[in-house]
């Protein structure tokens, strides 16, 4: 279910509708900021270069992810959420999650223990594999005319309807909502480290975690991650 924008009500009968407009021009000058902040720090982030994935090779690698991720609805113990899904997400974003894991960037002790012994390389061919796992919603472009103005900030590497504009960038339209919510948190409380996902979800205030989350995760997408 797609989140909604909350209607704001003056405070004062007496106070003109004018206020109400200035409110909102304020609102969209705070927006463009951070689209702005977003844009300059991507072209600013220096990316790693990645390495040639092998889908075969990841196959071999990669077949225990599906553990997990392959099946529908499957839980994280503590804290209780759904495991992210896979399928139509890009082989970029991919590698660098496992490299977060990997390099102690992102706490999660299973995944932690998952991706300690892989090199580059390896990283580089279980990525190429769970994306080649593709699904027809993310190809198709997802929902189409999706807008949320909380998250107008987002779409600057998120895209407008939740499908990523960057491989390097996660797509996040039909995530489950309860592992957006988990993530996102994680990057306010310093928990999970990005250079741009840190500072940008420093902007987001508490209360519209969960909204992004609902409004994301109510759009076409990802799916659970399905073998061949």
């Amino acid at each position: 279910m797609a989140a909604t924008a909350t209607t704001i009500a003056p405070s004062l009968a007496s106070e003109p509708t004018l206020n109400l407009f200035e409110n909102q021009v304020i609102t969209n000058m705070k927006i463009v900021a951070r689209a702005t902040t977003i844009l300059v720090a991507i072209a600013l982030f220096p990316l790693t270069a990645a390495a040639e994935g092998d889908v075969q090779a990841g196959k071999e690698l990669g077949y225990t992810c599906l553990g997990c991720h392959g099946i529908e609805g499957y839980r994280n113990a503590y804290p209780s959420y759904r495991v992210p899904k896979l399928g139509g997400q890009k082989a970029g974003y991919l590698e660098i999650a496992l490299r977060g894991y990997r390099d102690g960037t992102r706490p999660h002790p299973t995944m932690q223990a998952q991706a300690s012994s892989l090199s580059d390389q390896e990283i580089a061919d279980v990525a190429a594999y769970l994306a080649s796992l593709a699904n027809d919603k993310v190809a198709a472009g997802g929902t189409t005319g999706a807008s949320f103005e909380k998250a107008a900030a987002c779409a600057a590497c998120h895209g407008a309807n939740g499908i990523s504009l960057n491989a390097v960038w996660p797509t996040l339209a039909g995530q489950h909502e309860d592992y957006l919510e988990t993530a996102l948190n994680q990057y306010r409380n310093g928990k999970r480290t990005d250079p741009v996902m840190t500072a940008q979800a420093a902007l987001v205030a508490e209360e519209d975690v969960a909204l992004l989350a609902r409004y994301f995760a109510g759009l076409e997408g990802l799916e659970t991650t399905r073998p061949e």
